[in-house]
């Protein structure tokens, strides 16, 4: 009987979660890779691909100037004391410079980003599941996953590397502000010290994974709310695995991409 209990907890516990989490990643490349063939395939949703731009792209600059401007007043000022007393305070601008462009814009832009678009984006797919308003869209002979998903993923794809160029210049702006402030350095030598220390290798890859956030991004929050289930509760449920789901991937992108970088430098 213990033997019993034992094995129905073992199974609940660690077996099903195990064997969730491997369907969920199988059901996701399964829609990736339908994305890959509807995308080259007409009709094309120019349209509808344009106002998707302007509902995530437009709508996201304000969240992300402020996080961005935030980000880089707190690294300076709590960076600052720490280089002082190296006397290492010239190195202000290159250190600040490099860690935004590389890896701070593009990460919590990308979180940012996260927590508002694919949320919202299985938001609403998922009320349109729950609604049968797709169901409608199949019956009447259109294409809802072209529609919907594809201009979604594209939308979020071409975006997310303009917003983490914005994102990366303000939040230099906002360190440019405080050395100006604190330092007494102009903010024409604060930007040309930062496009001195940035090179090839710091600006290329840190855009090329951008394309990655955001296809990923947008992936998620799409699978999530196009097969959103349990009535109105399952709106909600949609929004919130897809905000969870999409910022462990980023993370996930991200490794991968600093790690195949430092290949190339050994190279």
């Amino acid at each position: 009987m213990l033997d019993l209990s034992v094995t129905k907890f073992v199974k609940s516990k660690l077996v099903e979660p195990i064997k969730h989490f491997f369907v969920q990643i199988g059901e996701l490349s399964f829609f990736a890779g339908r994305f890959f063939k509807e995308v080259f395939t007409p009709p094309f949703e120019f349209k509808e691909l344009l106002r998707q731009c302007y509902q995530m792209g437009n709508r996201s600059l304000v969240l992300v100037g402020v996080t961005g401007f935030i980000i880089g007043l707190v690294m300076t000022l709590q960076s600052r004391p720490t280089l002082i007393q190296f006397g290492a305070v010239s190195w202000m601008p290159n250190m600040t410079g490099i860690s935004i462009v590389r890896e701070i814009g593009p990460v919590i832009t990308a979180l940012i980003c996260a927590g508002r678009i694919a949320s919202g984006i299985g938001a609403e797919l998922g009320s349109m599941r729950v609604t049968e308003q797709i169901d409608a869209m199949e019956v009447s002979g259109t294409n809802p996953f072209k529609y919907l998903v594809v201009t979604r993923i594209l939308a979020t794809t071409l975006m997310l590397p303009l917003l983490v160029v914005f994102g990366d210049l303000i939040a230099l702006y906002g360190s440019a502000l405080v050395e100006n402030l604190k330092g007494d350095v102009s903010f024409q030598l604060y930007f040309n010290t930062v496009f001195d220390a940035l090179s090839f290798g710091d600006v290329v890859p840190a855009t090329i994974k951008s394309f990655f956030f955001g296809f990923v991004i947008g992936l998620v929050g799409c699978y999530k709310g196009y097969y959103s289930k349990k009535g109105t509760a399952g709106v909600g449920l949609a929004a919130n695995t897809a905000v969870v789901m999409a910022s462990l991937l980023v993370f996930v992108v991200d490794f991968i991409a600093v790690f195949v970088s430092d290949i190339f430098y050994e190279l």
